[in-house]
């Protein structure tokens, strides 16, 4: 089982660095499998701390929807095409399935044999035993189905019709029935009766099996080689042998034609509703080019998937990482508002601190487990960015002190480490708008509404007035591609403390906003700098006044 700790998407400073901070953290706890990730793109200030301390760049996971693939039996059991119905009883028994994909010689699906039809053939009802003697079948096959030995002659595979017969009457009685069928055809299964064995020889019948494990005495040996006829041994009684001998036919005559099938890739709530509504019990997964790589039977669907979720830095699941909803999520670590439920419980830490790497690190603090340098230089960078180096509203004193702590750790002095940050990579000079947008984004649901809320921090607003028809442009874009009620970008000057913000939203959700307004869509912040503890209860009391038609 892996477990991956993760972010939200467009991950900020503090979701990345707490990110791999905890997940080093249980690693040391001792749990296996344990891997950080990214929800999305990193920025140069991200790049810059996780080089100044020595990490490589989480890989990134878009979507972690649960495949197919995560379930399939990849050693991809199958029937040969050619394979008789002895053989395939033996696959299915050993694969304890009720069916099996049929493959043909170039490992691509033909459809399914299920015990089912296997049954019907070797058990009809009373009015389809009627022919119960003829087959399609090889001789070859007849013989492995008992695992007979031949006495004379040699293993004969085409295919061809038999005419099993079975020699339990007299040779009176025997005799004329041998006439009336194409002797050619004839296998007839019979004990130690030399005068029956003798008398099929000299009607030329095509095989003789001679059952209960008795052999061939040389005058028979003889008479059989002279007329080409085969002669073969059972060790089982005759009832037995002929018996088996129906397990001689191919399954090609029984196999029902592929209805329903996977590919590796398919989402596995798609298969699970597709397996719902379909009668058969295992399902065929296939390439492109309808090669078999693996199957998923019903019943896989109740193994349980083979990764789980840690969350840190967000607990709503419109800002997870797609597919999260459908993932065991074990833990979250957060300092937002809560947005977020579970069937069973769950360790869930959600603390009103300045920042999620200040809980990664309060981990290590109540486990007494030591800190490497590096995890906490990683850790003053996260705690750093998202308080503003302590400046922000949302800052307690409990993030100062752990500042501290980690510092003396780090070797690394925290106004230091403050200015190279917020040095580097300004969004509005470096990025397009589109990305400007999606940079540090997140998606919110309130009641029948949803919206979204981006920032970015810069060193004052110097760049933004270039950009400001481009950036509400792209803003617009992401509100529709959303299907958003409005769509805001916090523009954040580090130094001031003060914020623009730009606002794509109808004009009643604009009429409630009371703040300056600079130019349309653009209102001035002054000393809003934090974005759940300022911003976004702002933007929900904007809201109600909607639902309450205040202006």
């Amino acid at each position: 089982m892996q477990t991956i700790v993760i972010g939200h998407r467009n991950p900020d400073t503090d979701a990345i660095c707490s990110a791999i901070a905890y997940a080093e953290f249980k690693r040391k706890m001792g749990m296996a499998d344990v891997v950080a990730a990214r929800a999305g793109d990193t920025n140069e200030r991200i790049d810059f701390v996780l080089k100044k301390f020595g990490f490589p760049t989480p890989d990134f996971l878009s979507d972690l929807t649960p495949k197919v693939a995560d379930l399939m039996d990849t050693a991809a059991i199958s029937v040969p095409y050619d394979s008789s119905v002895y053989q395939a009883i033996k696959l299915i028994r050993d694969s304890n399935l009720r069916a099996l994909p049929v493959a043909d010689a170039e490992n691509r699906c033909v459809g399914i044999l299920s015990g089912w039809k296997v049954t019907h053939y070797l058990f009809p009802p009373t009015d389809e035993a009627l022919n119960l003697g003829l087959l399609n079948a090889a001789i070859s096959n007849i013989v492995n189905s008992f695992s007979g030995e031949y006495l004379v002659g040699e293993p004969d595979s085409s295919q061809r019709r038999l005419d099993i017969v079975v020699g339990a009457m007299s040779l009176e009685s025997l005799a004329p029935r041998l006439k009336r069928n194409d002797p050619a055809e004839v296998v007839l299964f019979v004990g130690d009766r030399e005068d029956i064995q003798l008398a099929a020889i000299d009607a030329g019948v095509l095989a003789i099996v001679i059952t209960g494990g008795i052999g061939a005495s040389a005058k028979v040996r003889a008479a059989a080689q002279e007329a080409g006829t085969l002669l073969i041994s059972s060790r089982f009684d005759t009832t037995t042998s002929a018996m088996l001998s129906r397990g001689a036919v191919r399954v090609e005559q029984m196999i029902e034609p592929l209805v329903t099938s996977f590919w590796p890739e398919m989402p596995l709530h798609t298969a699970r509703q597709l397996a719902a509504n379909s009668p058969h019990f295992v399902f065929p997964v296939l390439d492109e080019g309808k090669r078999l790589v693996g199957i998923l039977a019903k019943s896989g669907f109740l193994r349980p998937l083979p990764r789980q979720l840690i969350l840190v830095d967000h607990n709503e699941l419109s800002q997870a990482v797609k597919g999260a909803e459908e993932l065991p999520i074990i833990e979250v670590l957060d300092h937002h508002r809560v947005g977020f439920s579970t069937d069973i419980p769950i360790l869930f830490w959600n603390s009103p601190l300045g920042s999620t790497s200040t809980l990664v690190a309060l981990s290590y603090e109540q486990q007494g487990i030591k800190m490497d340098p590096a995890i906490a230089g990683l850790l003053m960078a996260g705690l750093i960015s998202d308080t503003l180096n302590l400046t922000s509203p949302t800052t307690t004193p409990v993030d100062a002190r752990v500042l501290d702590d980690l510092s003396r750790i780090a070797g690394v002095t925290p106004a230091k480490l403050a200015e190279e940050i917020f040095a580097v990579g300004s969004p509005l000079r470096t990025l397009p708008s589109k990305a400007v947008i999606v940079a540090d984004c997140k998606d919110y649901k309130e009641g029948d509404f949803r919206f979204s809320v981006s920032q970015i921090e810069e060193l004052g607003f110097s760049c933004f007035s270039a950009k400001q028809e481009d950036l509400f442009r792209a803003l617009e874009e992401y509100r529709s591609s959303q299907n958003a009620y409005f769509s805001a970008l916090l523009v954040t000057d580090v130094n001031t403390h003060n914020s623009l913000l730009l606002v794509a939203a109808p004009s009643d959700f604009l009429n409630t906003i009371q703040y300056t307004n600079l130019a349309p869509n653009l209102y001035e912040l002054p000393g809003v700098v934090s974005r759940k503890k300022q911003l976004v209860p702002y933007l929900l009391d904007c809201l109600q006044k909607v639902n309450a038609g205040v202006s």
